[in-house]
């Protein structure tokens, strides 16, 4: 296990640190704030395709839902190897939101690495902080430590809810590249929306119907006979995927309002046929 741990200290690191050389040494007319942001996309979408196949795997092994005698490896291999994922993305958002602030012109504050920087960083990103340190000291120790061997097919489901993060780095990345204004960044923002709400919401009653059908419980009373922990459990997790994809609907009717006016205003500069 500790050789997961080192490998994931080495894999995620290694690319943020590469794609920050490359993407600077390509696109040379890009701000350290464009190359951080996009640096940082990228390796998510890595780890979020590596979690999503690992996810995949586990579930489609799992002929039992829940006892020891079924359990796989790659269960704890891949959460120990994405634990330094998550201390890395942090340190690379924080990055991110410094060199974007920096290029805005806020030198007074962002004039070099301070607490006051990473206080700001801490308030402003606070939702995204919060949900990565519970994965690394909650998530982490109930799945290697405290679950017994127990329930790998719910840890692999809850491993592809990682389906949608790619598609939201590429809407972020075409948006960097000028292609917000685009089909396929249209295309994108539904997959984007689409795949949130299958993989991180609609999993949850999912996995209860599955319990419910292995033990032949109807779904609506699967949660009365599931321990507290466990419901409570996954209400901590749920309610914030609830959140990000308000956020997400709220924002794909600003675009389309935004070109649905802009639509408007072309019609209204067309010259009328005689």
């Amino acid at each position: 296990m500790f050789t997961a741990l080192v490998c994931g200290a080495v894999v995620f690191p290694g690319l943020f640190y590469s794609f920050r050389k490359v993407l600077k040494y390509t696109f040379t007319h890009w701000s350290d704030a464009d190359v951080v942001s996009v640096s940082e996309r990228l390796v998510s979408a890595i780890h979020a395709s590596l979690a999503t196949a690992a996810g995949v795997t586990v579930v489609t092994s799992c002929r039992d839902l829940l006892w020891q005698n079924n359990t796989h490896w790659l269960v704890n291999w891949f959460v120990l190897f994405g634990a330094p994922y998550m201390a890395n993305d942090i340190y690379a958002m924080y990055l991110s939101r410094y060199h974007t602030q920096e290029a805005r012109g806020n030198s007074s504050l962002y004039s070099g690495h301070s607490l006051q920087t990473v206080k700001a960083f801490l308030l402003k990103d606070r939702m995204l902080v919060l949900h990565h340190l519970v994965l690394l000291f909650i998530f982490l120790p109930i799945t290697l430590f405290f679950r017994r061997g127990l329930g790998d097919f719910f840890i692999g489901c809850l491993l592809t809810t990682e389906f949608s993060t790619p598609f939201v780095s590429i809407g972020k990345i075409l948006i960097q590249l000028g292609l917000d204004d685009t089909r396929l960044h249209r295309i994108n923002g539904i997959i984007v929306l689409l795949s949130f709400f299958t993989c991180r919401i609609l999993v949850f009653p999912f996995m209860y119907w599955m319990y419910g059908q292995q033990f032949g419980i109807p779904v609506h009373r699967v949660a009365f006979h599931l321990p507290l922990h466990c419901n409570v459990g996954n209400l901590v997790i749920l309610a914030p995927q609830i959140y990000w994809f308000n956020l997400l609907l709220r924002k794909a009717n600003r675009l389309y309002l935004r070109q649905k006016r802009g639509n408007g205003d072309g019609n209204k500069d067309r010259p009328k046929a005689d």
